[in-house]
């Protein structure tokens, strides 16, 4: 692999600049909003209809997870509190995936992205691609500003009983074990 120039060193070191500026900006802006967090909601069956491609080309449908915690989690391969969060996500999931407890990535990103991603760090749990449509789908869950990561917690009876924007941490998903 050849040494970038110091141009592409620049131009690099500038993106994850503005990547980190805009992250910590919707971090800022999720802390501000925090005291308007929607109320409950209960899923109905169009959300459970809806089809994600999958890295691999296969089709993920949400149906197959109805009827079991779901910790459903935005994220991009652009996003650096994403890939912070993920192999938590991943280590959540071995743990608890044999209690019934399921875990989706959406990834609103490409599809190339993606998969350089996961090539480099595998998870153990699906993944499939929301593509810049996942941010709406994210706001109708509950994400008021858009930003990402953003998770949701749905229980067995279809009722979104957490939201979170931002990293998650590991006391909350020990918190979120025991309320679904």
């Amino acid at each position: 692999m050849k040494n970038p120039t110091p141009s592409q060193s620049r131009r690099r070191l500038l993106a994850g600049t503005l990547a980190g500026a805009a992250t910590l900006a919707g971090v800022g802006l999720a802390w501000l909003t925090l005291e308007k967090t929607p109320a409950p909601q209960t899923l109905d069956s169009s959300f459970w209809q809806l089809e994600f491609a999958t890295p691999g080309g296969q089709t993920l449908a949400l149906h197959s997870m109805h009827g079991k915690p779901l910790l459903l989690n935005f994220w991009a391969s652009w996003c650096p509190p994403c890939i912070e969060e993920l192999p938590l996500l991943s280590s959540f999931f071995k743990e608890n995936n044999a209690n019934g407890w399921q875990v989706l990535g959406l990834a609103v990103d490409e599809l190339d992205p993606v998969k350089r991603f996961l090539a480099q760090s595998p998870l153990s749990f699906p993944v499939a691609l929301a593509g810049i449509s996942g941010l709406e789908l994210s706001k109708s869950l509950g994400n008021l500003i858009g930003g990402l990561p953003f998770t949701v917690v749905i229980d067995r009876t279809a009722q979104i009983i957490h939201r979170k924007m931002g990293k998650v941490t590991p006391d909350e998903l020990r918190a979120w074990l025991v309320s679904a």
